[in-house]
């Protein structure tokens, strides 16, 4: 457990003072029950032996080296994850941004249904990228799971398949306390991390609803790229909308497009244009 240092990937823009971008990635439990088949069966409440809980979840901060780990293999208790989401309360809580795969849908919600239960404030408010959506919604891959989108966009970090112990085997394994599992465990998760990274940085200038990074930086005032947060950007024509012209501009760095907020249509023009 605790912290590991892999080479970060080239991150072009990104300056001090920026939003706190934080890469997340959660391990769960299985939920352990009783079922006489198995398939289609409905499982009552009662007949749950052991409910869900977080093995372990592997961070990074966008641009620096260290993987932050940490996990239950030295707990007394592994189903109490109470010191692991105590750790992780924190770096939420610190970052503006969590970039996650399927983070929207389920690492996050799984994170606060643990917190809630284990008596935790909410941490400050984070703005979240769903690498997942960002695909869905701008391509039409074969696939959208992280191991299919890194195999094919990234060019070093690349999903593990723990081959050592394929499918639920790493699971079952961890929750036996196999040592070598929970070692295994610990790869196939900070990869998830640095593939997600590697993942994120070529596909946010598709990106349209990134969060702007910008408005995180108090101390300058030229034009910057609202996604990477570059200030190489180049005037590229004009955007318009139904009541009025911008000053469009591409960003140099990650080749990000974006405009001005203000109108560059004369008094006059904007009097004169009418809506529907």
């Amino acid at each position: 457990m605790g912290v590991r240092k892999y080479k970060s990937p080239a991150v072009r823009g990104t300056k001090k003072g920026q939003a706190r971008i934080l890469f997340l990635d959660i391990e769960t439990a299985p939920i352990l029950g009783n079922v006489w088949r198995i398939w289609q069966e409905n499982v009552a409440l009662n007949q749950i032996e052991r409910d869900w809980f977080i093995l372990s979840f592997g961070a990074k901060w966008l641009g620096e080296d260290t993987v932050i780990y940490h996990d239950q293999s030295k707990a007394a208790n592994v189903e109490d994850d109470s010191e692991l989401l105590g750790k992780l309360w924190k770096l939420l809580d610190e970052a503006d941004i969590v970039v996650a795969h399927n983070g929207r849908k389920f690492d996050m919600k799984k994170i606060n249904a643990r917190m809630i239960l284990a008596g935790l404030k909410p941490y400050s408010p984070v703005k979240i990228v769903d690498t997942l959506e960002v695909s869905k919604i701008n391509f039409a891959f074969t696939s959208n799971r992280l191991e299919y989108l890194a195999s094919r966009l990234n060019t070093k970090y690349k999903k593990l398949s723990h081959s050592a112990y394929p499918g639920f085997e790493l699971w079952k394994a961890v929750l036996a306390g196999d040592k070598k599992a929970w070692a295994a465990m610990r790869e196939y998760n900070e990869y998830d991390v640095l593939s997600l990274e590697e993942l994120y940085l070529k596909l946010r200038p598709w990106d349209r609803r990134h969060p702007n990074v910008d408005v995180y930086d108090d101390e300058h005032e030229e034009h910057a790229c609202p996604v990477c947060g570059s200030y190489h950007v180049e005037k590229r024509g004009f955007a318009r909308t139904n009541s009025g012209k911008y000053q469009r501009f591409q960003c140099q760095a990650c080749g990000a497009w974006s405009r001005s907020r203000y109108t560059i249509n004369s008094v006059q023009k904007r009097k004169a244009t009418l809506t529907a």
